[in-house]
């Protein structure tokens, strides 16, 4: 009976033994389930670079769902900000850091950017809004956005309009009068180029050019003309392939005679290379002048290159074989060179700009890279005398056309690139620094000729 006893006692006694073990699993499933939550990885927190988190939150979901360009995106950062001041910053930063810039050059741009607007007593934003644009665009590469080069366009057209009223119009009567290709109309359209300041023999060569062109392809009838003269401009301003890369530093000899804007382009595209992470000289070669040299100055400390220069009348090639050496010495990633802008005897000239490169060349192995002639785009075929001169005295690369904001001659640019051989890299566009910009064929023969189509 005793042992009956027992047994029947032992299931009472196990029950709470199970409890504390169905207890024990439980609570160890918890932790389990919480370490595995500790170890899970989070969201990582929204970025706020300084601004109100919900400011912050906002402004994050109106960027994503905004029309991705720069100037939409630069509208809603700068929403509500009407000088400059902290808040700028951190939105700028806010801006940056959304896009993936890194933070040291995050950091870099709004610190360089900050400097410019101090040095320029620039407080309000009318007063930088465009120029920080601009910064923004060549920091993040969004040069060929499309809303970009609508603003170069219209820009470009407008320094046009006097030229494309005057030659649209009459390019609208030739048309008009004529129904058959005849060389009649061959004949008036060469000197409607010549009056479109085009030049003698550059207007005979488009002209030739045109014919040739109707010819491969069968045209008959004038309207059809319209179409081939834009390609054919088109064809013109074609930028032929080279190579870019140079064993740096990048050496760029500037030539053109006084009064076009050589000064104030050299500092516009020290701008763009300073904008683009390079670390950029100036050197004053033109030593005849004090105060081109004492100009120069003024724009490398405002655009935050180095400067080299020596007092006035001292030697350019002593000053360009300077400049070179401490060039390499600092690491300069891009050198621009200034030179005298005298055209007197093509002897003097070629002396002068020979000995500059070959002082150049012999520090640095294949320097200068590239030779840049600035020509006026109001001068017409002044210009175009200029183009030719200075290339077979000194040996030209490329052509920047600058005061295309003005009164422009437009049809000279056809006549350089044409003639000469030449291609045009940029163009003037204004006073500011960022007026200058890449140079576009097929905007500039569309801005020059207005719209073809339409006069079909």
């Amino acid at each position: 009976m005793e042992k009956d006893t027992e047994s029947a006692a032992t299931p009472e006694q196990d029950e709470p033994v199970a409890e504390v073990m169905a207890d024990a699993a439980l609570a160890a499933t918890a932790a389990a389930a919480a370490a595995a939550t500790a170890e899970r990885p989070t969201a990582p927190a929204l970025e706020t670079c300084g601004l109100d988190p919900a400011l912050a939150q906002s402004m994050i979901l109106r960027l994503r769902e905004a029309e991705p360009r720069l100037s939409v995106w630069l509208g809603i950062v700068l929403e509500g900000v009407e000088e400059a001041g902290d808040e700028l910053w951190k939105r700028l930063r806010f801006l940056l850091r959304s896009l993936d810039a890194p933070a040291a050059e995050v950091d870099a741009f709004v610190d360089d950017f900050r400097g410019w607007l101090e040095r320029m007593e620039y407080v309000q934003l009318d007063e930088f809004r465009s120029e920080l644009q601009y910064r923004l665009t060549l920091a993040l590469d969004m040069e060929d956005e499309e809303d970009e080069r609508s603003r170069l366009f219209l820009k470009i057209s407008e320094g046009l309009s006097r030229t494309r009223e005057q030659f649209s119009r009459r390019l609208d009567s030739l048309f008009s009068s004529h129904g058959e290709l005849n060389e009649s109309f061959w004949e008036e359209l060469e000197e409607l180029f010549i009056m479109a300041d085009l030049g003698y023999e550059p207007s005979l060569e488009l002209v030739e050019r045109l014919r040739e062109r109707a010819r491969k392809e069968n045209v008959t009838r004038v309207e059809d003309v319209r179409g081939l003269l834009m390609a054919e401009v088109d064809e013109i301003f074609r930028l032929p392939r080279r190579i870019s890369a140079v064993n740096p530093p990048e050496v760029v000899l500037f030539i053109g005679v006084n009064g076009v804007g050589k000064t104030t382009t050299i500092a516009k595209l020290a701008h763009r290379a300073r904008m683009q992470g390079k670390k950029v000289m100036i050197a004053a070669a033109d030593t005849f002048r004090a105060a081109a040299i004492e100009q120069l100055q003024v724009w490398a400390e405002r655009v935050g290159a180095l400067f080299h220069a020596r007092p006035a009348g001292s030697d350019p090639a002593s000053v360009a074989y300077e400049a070179m050496d401490r060039a390499l010495a600092e690491k300069v990633d891009i050198l621009f060179v200034d030179t005298a802008g005298r055209l007197q005897t093509k002897v003097n000239l070629m002396e002068e700009l020979t000995k500059i490169r070959q002082v150049l060349g012999k520090k640095h192995e294949g320097a200068p890279h590239r030779c840049i002639l600035v020509i006026d785009a109001t001068t017409g075929q002044n210009a175009l005398s200029q183009a030719k001169l200075f290339k077979e005295a000194a040996g030209v690369d490329e052509l920047i056309l600058t005061k295309l904001d003005g009164t422009a001659k437009g049809g000279v640019a056809i006549a350089v690139a044409m003639q000469e051989k030449l291609p045009i890299t940029y163009v003037g566009l204004g006073e500011k620094l960022e007026d200058l910009r890449p140079f576009n064929g097929a905007d500039y023969a569309r801005a020059l000729l207005g719209d073809l189509d339409q006069g079909k």
